[in-house]
C-alpha cells in the first residue's frame, strides 16, 4: 500500500512539474465544447468546430494564457529574476582524482605469526 501511494505521489509531482495539468484542463474544455456543439450540430461539424480557432471557449483562452505566461515558462532563469533571492540550484561538485599508493614489498614472514611460545605441531596428526 505504501509503495503504491508513493508511486501515485511521484506521478502527480511529475505531471505537475511538466505542466501536464494544463493538458488535462484543455482536455476537459474540449470535451465540454464537443458536447455543447453536438447538441445543435452533427458529430462531424461539432468535432470540426471544437478544434477550430473560431470555436474556442474561455477555458481554452485561459489555458493558452497560463501556458505562455512568463511565470510558468520553461526557460532558464536570468540573473535579474533572482536579484535579492537565494537560488536553490545544484552546483557540480569538484572532481577528485584518486591514485594508487606505490606498491610495498611484503616480508616473507610476519613476526607475530611465528611465535617462540608455541610448540611446533606434531608431525603425524594424532589419531583418535
Amino acid at each position: 500500500m505504501r509503495h503504491r501511494l508513493s508511486l501515485v505521489f511521484t506521478l502527480a509531482a511529475w505531471l505537475l512539474a511538466t505542466g501536464s495539468h494544463w493538458d488535462l484542463v484543455q482536455t476537459f474544455a474540449y470535451a465540454r465544447m464537443f458536447t455543447d456543439n453536438a447538441r445543435t450540430l452533427s458529430l462531424g461539424a461539432a468535432l470540426e468546430r471544437t478544434f477550430s480557432p473560431e470555436g474556442r471557449c474561455e477555458i481554452c483562452s485561459a489555458v493558452d494564457a497560463a501556458k505562455n505566461s512568463p511565470d510558468h515558462a520553461n526557460t532558464p532563469a536570468s540573473a535579474e529574476k533572482f536579484a535579492g533571492k537565494i537560488p536553490l540550484t545544484h552546483e557540480p561538485a569538484a572532481r577528485f582524482v584518486f591514485a594508487l599508493a606505490p606498491a610495498t614489498a611484503w616480508p616473507d614472514s610476519h613476526p607475530s605469526l611465528a611465535s617462540a611460545e608455541r610448540a611446533a605441531p606434531p608431525l603425524p596428526p594424532p589419531r583418535a
